[in-house]
């Protein structure tokens, strides 16, 4: 059977142990996401599970959507930590939305661990037909 080492883990896993916290690291963490476009808007999901709904907070500025929230950590002293690999304290993860989207109609909906946030595509950015105008053709001069 073969067996797989990771010695940066190894060493995380030493410097928790040497520094007191041998437990769920509290950091900034990012959340695992998939984003694609549905139509007429951009479709992102982020994988929250564990997160009450009421420590997310999503918001728009100058084009950036920021997604904040946190999953409380295990106060320390209560368990002896066998493996840690789930994040813990504060989930951040920020995207530069494009010109084309309208942010000002932006639509987020929490479900099962999965924030879905919907960004339409704006009005002025989708494909549309141009009608081409035909020149008139030259009449015949008679001599």
């Amino acid at each position: 059977m073969a067996t797989h080492t990771d010695p940066f883990r190894q060493l995380e896993r030493l410097t928790r142990h040497m520094f007191g916290t041998d437990g769920a690291v509290t950091r900034l963490a990012t959340m695992p996401m998939d984003a694609y476009r549905s139509g007429d808007e951009f479709v992102v999901s982020f994988d929250l599970p564990g997160v009450a709904a009421e420590s997310i907070d999503l918001n728009v500025e100058r084009n950036v959507l920021t997604v904040r929230a946190e999953r409380p950590a295990v106060p320390d002293g209560q368990v002896r930590w066998q493996i840690a690999e789930r994040p813990r304290g504060t989930l951040f993860r920020q995207i530069v939305l494009g010109e084309s989207l309208d942010s000002d109609r932006i639509q987020a909906r929490y479900d099962a661990g999965t924030l879905t946030v919907r960004i339409p595509v704006s009005t002025k950015a989708q494909p549309r037909k141009i009608e081409i105008n035909r020149a008139e053709q030259p009449q015949a001069v008679s001599a």
